[in-house]
């Protein structure tokens, strides 16, 4: 799952790797350089040495007889301590450069964290714009932000924190046990019996560490949507008195999300002490086996020798045990990857034809042809058998009861969903047939809820419209009976509005939609109950800014208050999903039917 995010960073990856074989092979060389210390410190060398022939012999009794030959012969010119010191020396350069290239194989691997980590949340992101809005009525808002931030750093921390020990690890062993059975691999092959062992019992307990991790997970998705959900009703709540009530809720959750966590946790602390124990106990076993053949067999191997192959050994234990670490990790980041992928792999029917054409302007009229609705979710129908026509340039408006069905049916025409059966048509053609981007570039929507950006109040009026000038935006505002409040604000046009508008009222905020909605200059306005959350005063303002945006285009208005549609060319009057009447308003009132009993609740 994760290799498709590595791709892009292939040379960060090849780098790594150079920097890790540079590395084992230093710190080889290093070590090598231990034996004809020990043996100048203990006087132990009494062969003497002449140089071999490349290719003469054997490779290993060639390059052990001429380096020692290079050895002997340097002390013989410069004596003992003087060798001892450079031999020093080197172990210190090599030491060095083994640190350096150590230091490199780590530091080539953060732009490969970070990106992966970037793309994979710009990836979740761009998958969330361009989900339908079906998806997002099945799905809690806070589970999303926590598969996007949790479960994205998870990755971060278990995979590709990782990946630089799948990447190191490896090859040290590899050199490690290379060098172990170029010193002697009747004793390699003894401790080569005791790995795979060691690596079955690290699997055993960190089997079901997956399953567990994507339970805690679950359970910090539960936290993220309570916190939401608070933040978003903390009116309620402190207007009920329920803080204790919504406290004990979240003690719960997070009681649950600590007790699994608290079992994955121990579950991952058991991978250093068993591992240790596990090396320790090798190295123990090998120490003992090496000393009785060496005692047996002083020709099998000298002191020296096996002081280096035990500090080789004990080289490679760490790398193994790293590898059992990230073993234990990925299981981590794999689970989080699964809920991610959830997101990245959701279905998104809103689809364009094959063919698909731009629309490029709206000429004759909309029309909804029998169309039918359901979502997917519980199945229940929304709309039924609804059929009728939007002539361009004209004023429909849409009432009912709250639930009926009328925000779902203005909602098809810029397929924010796709109809069950039937067909809506722009022009006499199929909207499925259109564009999805231009299609939607032909509308306007203002809503009941305003829905403002943490931003500027500029950037709000222009946002969507790239390259608005200033004196557009102003000119927008104006006519939305915006701009004199705007200018009232300390920073005038350049204040920021808050989160969601909190900065401004009601009648502000929907102000500010609305020049966004003239600024784009839409031939075709939805309107889903622009005014119905606003007083007397602040409605009066919008609705004669509605009245100049309206002018002169194709508006669809779903209204709650019937007085702010009287004028319309033609209302339509839904209930359950179907259209029970239809006409003017003095038609429908004369008609005694649906409409005039909505019309007499308001009046009382």
């Amino acid at each position: 799952m994760i290799r498709r995010y590595v791709s892009p960073y292939k040379k960060y990856l090849a780098g790594s790797v150079l920097m890790n074989i540079l590395s084992a092979v230093f710190n080889i060389f290093s070590f090598t350089l231990i034996i004809p210390v020990l043996k100048i410190i203990f006087q132990m060398e009494e062969n003497t040495y002449s140089f071999i022939p490349w290719g003469t012999g054997d490779f290993k009794e060639t390059l052990v007889n001429n380096f020692y030959w290079f050895v002997s012969s340097y002390m013989g010119s410069h004596g003992p301590v003087v060798t001892l010191l450079v031999l020093a020396g080197v172990l210190i350069l090599m030491t060095a450069l083994k640190t350096s290239c150590y230091f490199g194989s780590t530091a080539v691997m953060v732009p490969l964290r970070t990106g992966i980590v970037k793309d994979m949340r710009l990836q979740i992101y761009d998958k969330i714009l361009s989900l339908p809005l079906g998806f997002f009525s099945q799905e809690r808002k806070g589970d999303i932000i926590a598969r996007m931030s949790g479960d994205v750093q998870e990755v971060e921390n278990s995979i590709t924190g990782s990946l630089e020990m799948i990447l190191k690890n490896p090859i040290l062993i590899i050199f490690y046990i290379g060098t172990l059975v170029f010193i002697s691999w009747k004793l390699t092959l003894f401790v080569l019996v005791f790995a795979p062992l060691m690596m079955w019992l690290m699997g055993v307990i960190g089997r079901n560490l997956k399953k567990r991790s994507t339970e805690a997970q679950a359970l910090w998705s539960d936290t993220m949507s309570m916190v939401e959900e608070t933040l978003g009703g903390l009116r309620v709540i402190k207007a009920f008195l329920a803080e204790k009530t919504m406290s004990a809720r979240f003690d719960k959750v997070t009681g649950a999300m600590r007790a699994k966590n608290t079992r994955v946790a121990t579950r991952q602390a058991l991978a250093h002490p068993v591992s240790e124990f596990l090396g320790t106990a090798m190295i123990a076993i090998v120490l003992c086996f090496g000393g009785f053949l060496i005692i047996k067999d002083e020709s099998f191997i000298d002191a020296p020798t096996f002081i280096f192959y035990m500090v080789i050994l004990y080289s490679v234990i760490q790398p193994i045990k790293d590898l059992s670490k990230a073993a234990y990790n990925i299981p981590k980041g794999l689970a989080s990857m699964e809920r991610i992928d959830r997101i990245l792999t959701a279905r998104n029917d809103i689809r364009e034809s094959e063919g698909a054409v731009e629309i490029k302007e709206f000429n004759d009229s909309i029309r909804f042809e029998h169309v039918n609705f359901k979502y997917e979710k519980d199945g229940r129908q929304i709309l039924s058998d609804i059929d009728f026509e939007i002539p361009k340039g004209k004023t429909i408006a849409i009432v009912g009861a709250s639930g009926g069905g009328k925000s779902t049916m203005v909602d098809l025409i810029p397929r924010f969903y796709d109809v069950e059966s039937g067909r809506i048509t722009i022009d006499g053609k199929d909207i499925r047939d259109y564009k999805l981007a231009s299609l939607r570039s032909l509308m306007g929507n203002v809503n009941q809820e305003p829905i403002l950006f943490n931003d500027t109040i500029f950037n709000n009026i222009a946002f969507g419209v790239e390259g608005a000038t200033e004196e557009q935006v102003i000119e927008a505002a104006k006519i939305a009976n915006a701009h004199e409040f705007i200018l009232e604000k300390e920073e005038g046009y350049q204040t920021n509005v808050g989160d969601r508008g909190c900065k401004l009222s009601g009648g502000q905020r929907q102000r500010i939609s609305i020049a966004r909605a003239l600024l784009k200059n839409p031939p075709i306005l939805i309107l889903d109950e622009a005014t119905a959350a606003l007083d007397t005063e602040s409605e009066r303002a919008v609705q004669e800014a509605l009245e100049r945006l309206m002018s002169n285009r194709t508006t669809i208005a779903i209204a709650h208050r019937l007085s702010t549609i009287k004028d319309a060319d033609e209302i339509i009057v839904v209930d359950e999903g179907r259209i029970v009447e239809r006409g003017r308003h003095d038609e429908l009132i004369a008609l005694g039917g649906y409409y005039r009993k909505l019309h007499d609740m308001q009046a009382l």
